[in-house]
Order: C-alpha cells, then structure tokens, then sequence
C-alpha cells in the first residue's frame, strides 16, 4: 500500500474553490504607516540594486518618527509575530489574492488576534534587525505566492519579479497626497 494517499476530486474541488476564493477576497490598499503619504519613501527603492547581503531591495521603506503606529495595508491572516535577525521585529500577514504582507524593523508588535481587517493595529516603527542606527522606518514587502510570469525581466534577480510586488503601486493614495 502507497505511504501517500492520492487527492480525491471532492478534495480537488475543494482547494480549487479555496485558491478562488482568495483570488476574489476584496483587498485593502492602504498606507501602513499611519499618517504616511507618497514624500515618506523614495519611489524607486523598490528593486533598487545593489542593495545590501540581499542584493535588490525588494520592498519599500516608510520613514517615520520612531513609535508611529503600523497598520495592516490589508486584512488578513496573521501568520507569524516575532523577530528575524535582518528584519527584527516582524509581521507576516497572508491577505487577499494569496498575497504576503511583510512587515520589518519594527518597534514593537501589536498584541492583535489572528485575524486582521485593514488598517488595523501591527505594530509601531522602528529600527530593529539590519535597521539599527538607521534613521526609523518600515520596511514593507508585498509577495505573491502565485507567480505573475510576464513580469519577470533582466534586472538583477529580475526572476523573482514573478513574486515580489511594487508595494507603492499597491497603494491607493489619498488626492492630497
């Protein structure tokens, strides 16, 4: 008898209907830093290269005054609270889309539930992991876990464009801003 059981189709329904459903989950597009605007981050840091041991800087970083509050860009599933040694204090939050919401450098984190709606509390800016002594900010990264092929190129580490998003084109921002 085979140690790996075979997916029945009523299984395979079922993650087809789950994988649309995250699909057409309706998705926030916020600001995480509260009070932010479009002059707290340089447009083109997103894939800026070269950019430290990572190479390509695949996110976007929010400056603000140490202590501002952070807030979930998206609702979500809070998937993992605590600290990495080059983010710091981190949030990884799976939303709509089957998308990854990365929050770094963090101050400190909110002591929220499981489960997140947009705009609510993550926790505070800061300067933890690899942004010690740096002026505060968060860094914010926007992942999907289904690729997006037609946007890979040949920038540097350009592949993985298929997976990593411009999070300020994620943004809706505000008229004034």
């Amino acid at each position: 008898m085979s140690r790996f059981r075979t997916i029945s189709r009523r299984g395979l329904w079922g993650l087809l209907a789950l994988l649309i459903i995250g699909l057409l989950l309706p998705e926030g597009r916020h600001i995480p830093v509260q009070g932010a605007d479009s002059h707290d981050w340089h447009p083109q840091t997103f894939w800026y290269h070269p950019w430290g041991k990572s190479g390509v800087h695949k996110g976007v970083d929010i400056f603000a005054p140490a202590g501002t509050p952070v807030v979930a860009s998206s609702g979500g599933l809070v998937l993992y609270r605590g600290d990495v040694s080059r983010g710091g204090k981190v949030v990884l939050i799976l939303g709509p889309k089957w998308r990854l919401h990365y929050y770094a450098h963090l101050q400190s984190i909110a002591d929220s539930g499981v489960w997140l709606a947009a705009g609510e509390p993550v926790g505070s800016v800061g300067d933890s992991g690899n942004a010690a002594g740096k002026p505060p900010h968060l860094h914010y990264s926007l992942l999907s876990l289904l690729p997006i092929p037609w946007r890979r190129d040949a920038a540097p580490q350009g592949w993985k464009k298929m997976f990593f998003l411009d999070p300020t084109a994620h943004f809706t921002l505000d008229r004034d801003g």
